[in-house]
């Protein structure tokens, strides 16, 4: 990978604060269950926070099996996926300070809808991999190459990187 730690988890915390809307994962009796949610925030201690409403079924899918996953994938070649443990946190002040006035369509009280309630993801591993910039243009380079010569692209990935809880790997 040839990135420091600190290089690599920083930029994994830049393409999540990129995203605006995340495909989160439970688990509902054993399948996996996924759906579109709103990203409200990536804070630096690697933590996601979702916005969603405290009567959902992902509430009670997060209270039986904390264990969630997401995944983010942008027009611009760039993408994440991490897994971790989610908890449900009706902390007013943190919902005041994470609202977003578009989820008002959700939450017609705004801020201080009772229903609203926020999800917090303890991120435990991600990967990501990011075909934008420089090394992004040689990579689409290398493919449009090979479909011209009729051989597979030489193996130019764009930035790619993992990190764990205990760093990256």
């Amino acid at each position: 990978m040839g990135e420091s730690a600190s290089t690599t988890k920083r930029h994994l915390h830049e393409l999540l604060e990129s995203f605006d809307t995340a495909m989160f994962v439970t688990r509902h009796d054993g399948e996996l269950h996924a759906r579109p949610m709103a990203v409200a925030a990536v804070d630096d201690t690697n933590w996601l926070w979702l916005a969603t409403s405290i009567d959902s079924a992902k509430v009670a899918e997060i209270r039986r099996d904390a264990r969630v996953s997401a995944t983010f994938q942008s027009a611009k070649g760039r993408y994440v996926a991490l897994s971790g443990s989610a908890e449900l946190v009706t902390d007013r002040a943190k919902i005041h300070a994470l609202w977003k006035e578009a989820w008002r369509v959700w939450f017609p009280q705004g801020k201080d809808d009772p229903s609203l309630a926020l999800i917090r993801i303890a991120v435990d591993d991600a990967e990501f991999w990011d075909d934008a910039g420089a090394k992004g243009v040689r990579h689409a380079f290398e493919k449009v190459k090979a479909l011209a010569s009729r051989e597979r692209p030489a193996p130019t990935p764009g930035e790619h990187g993992r990190v764990k809880s205990g760093g990256p790997s």
